[in-house]
């Protein structure tokens, strides 16, 4: 037997191959031969909030070391806070979407 597979796990294994490529027919891109840029950019396009919710919570977490780094405890405080809602929102931001998208197909 060896390195020799039998005639049904061949069978089995094409079978998995095909599976795999009707997966990514099914949950690739909208359009053949998009790019990762172009991708991006339709995203963003389907979902603003998205990205401006990342950048808000990334700008939040930064100001929020800074203010600590500098001894300023009550502006750090505040921004670990702005930063826990903005990280909600964007979390929100994310549902909504896949929600719209699986609706809209």
């Amino acid at each position: 037997m060896g390195d020799k597979m039998s005639e049904k796990e061949k069978k089995e294994q094409e079978e998995m191959e095909l599976q795999w490529i009707q997966l990514k027919k099914d949950f690739g891109d909208k359009v053949a031969g998009e790019t990762t840029k172009e991708k991006m950019k339709r995203k963003i396009k389907e979902n603003p909030l998205v990205p401006i919710g990342c950048l808000a919570t990334a700008g939040a977490l930064s100001y929020g070391l800074w203010s600590f780094r500098r001894g300023e405890k009550r502006m750090a405080q505040m921004m670990m806070r702005t930063r826990i809602v903005a990280q909600g929102l964007t979390v929100v931001a994310l549902m909504v979407g896949v929600i719209l998208s699986t609706v809209k197909k």
